[in-house]
């Protein structure tokens, strides 16, 4: 039997290729003789960076930019080999470099993302591609904005300072010091959600840190930023489906460079080639940290799936945790206690112990 292993990351435990490597091992111990084809997957988010990588190299540039709290950290983007540019949002202001106790979208900054971006034009690529997600921010990505060369001054006439908590002080952008490169710039922004800007804070907002107060208050402040970017920059991209990832992030990015947004997951797909993988496999084992409905809502589990079925494939799943039954896939196996202290290791028990389960059915 031909199975195609395709994952997503395990919640920073274990990145989607050693997620792959950890089924196949499980698999392979209860089924020996079937062949297994490893297709480690990403949707914009942590890990999406790794995943291009391994599918087709390319040299990792690293840069010191600022970090989700304005602290300077190293982050890296990849140049392709085509010659074409991979940025990963999550490796400058992701929600896993912030402390628990830190954790606070009033102070948190899409900048280094901009700068990121920077970094890939002076390098002369025409084409960039941002992932959105696992961002800490809700600031609709006014801090890449001002990173990328936008000038936003405030009510009183200073400058808007990093932060979402900010965004409701902004009067007027202009383009400012935005190089006018840009405009020659295909910018592809690969969202993990459909979300919209308007939805952004009270659907991100309290998994990065938000009380219901400081949600309030970052819809305010998402509000009047649009207000203004639409105004003063001359368009409409509040609505656009995935203005809303990463915080808003998609919104900045929309608004400034002229990013399009795609569904992240189908982009990284069809760079890796999956849907011709899928279509040739007698089953698929998709995974992830944590299996629940908003997996089959633009994420890599849900675009498995997808795929799987127009292929008439069956889907099975191995996961760190299952809070409640997801019908369109036809067995699922959970890690008992989680990742545990060794991830890899529960994550191939568990796929043993479904491979076991297809051969008793079979």
């Amino acid at each position: 039997m031909q199975v195609v292993i395709a994952p997503d990351s395990f919640g920073g435990t274990l990145t989607s290729p050693q997620a792959a490597r950890a089924i196949a091992d499980g698999w392979l111990r209860a089924r020996p003789d079937d062949r297994v084809t490893l297709v480690p997957m990403a949707d914009g988010g942590e890990g999406t960076l790794a995943v291009v990588a391994a599918a087709d190299g390319g040299e990792r540039r690293e840069a010191e930019v600022a970090g989700p709290l304005g602290r300077p950290t190293s982050a890296a983007w990849l140049l392709r080999p085509d010659g074409t540019a991979v940025i990963e949002s999550a490796a400058a202001c992701g929600l896993a470099q912030v402390p628990q106790g830190e954790r606070d979208p009033l102070r948190t900054t899409t900048y280094g993302v901009g700068q990121l971006l920077e970094g890939a034009r002076r390098a002369g690529t025409r084409r960039v591609s941002v992932g959105l997600g696992g961002s800490a921010s809700v600031d609709g990505g006014a801090g890449a904005a001002l990173a990328l060369g936008i000038r936003a001054t405030r009510d009183d006439g200073g400058g808007l300072k990093i932060g979402g908590g900010e965004l409701a002080t902004v009067r007027a952008v202009e383009r400012g010091w935005l190089d006018s490169s840009w405009d020659g710039l295909e910018v592809v922004l690969w969202a993990d959600v459909t979300t919209r800007l308007a939805d952004a804070a009270s659907t991100f907002g309290p998994q990065k840190g938000a009380t219901p107060e400081v949600v309030e208050r970052l819809r305010d402040g998402l509000q009047r930023w649009a207000d203004v970017v639409e105004r003063d920059l001359g368009g409409a991209w509040r609505d656009l489906p995935g203005s809303g990832a990463a915080g808003g992030l998609g919104f900045g990015l929309a608004a400034v460079v002229g990013g399009r947004l795609v569904a992240g997951a189908a982009a990284v797909a069809d760079l890796l080639g999956l849907p011709d993988v899928v279509a040739g496999a007698d089953l698929v084992v998709t995974g992830e940290g944590r299996l629940d409905a908003t997996s089959l809502q633009g994420k890599v589990v849900g675009h498995v799936v997808e795929l799987a079925r127009e292929a008439g494939v069956e889907v099975l799943a191995v996961v760190g945790a299952l809070p409640e039954p997801v019908d369109a896939i036809a067995d699922v196996e959970s890690a008992p206690h989680g990742a545990g202290g060794d991830p890899a290791a529960e994550v191939a028990a568990a796929a043993e112990r479904i491979a076991r389960r297809r051969g008793r059915a079979a």
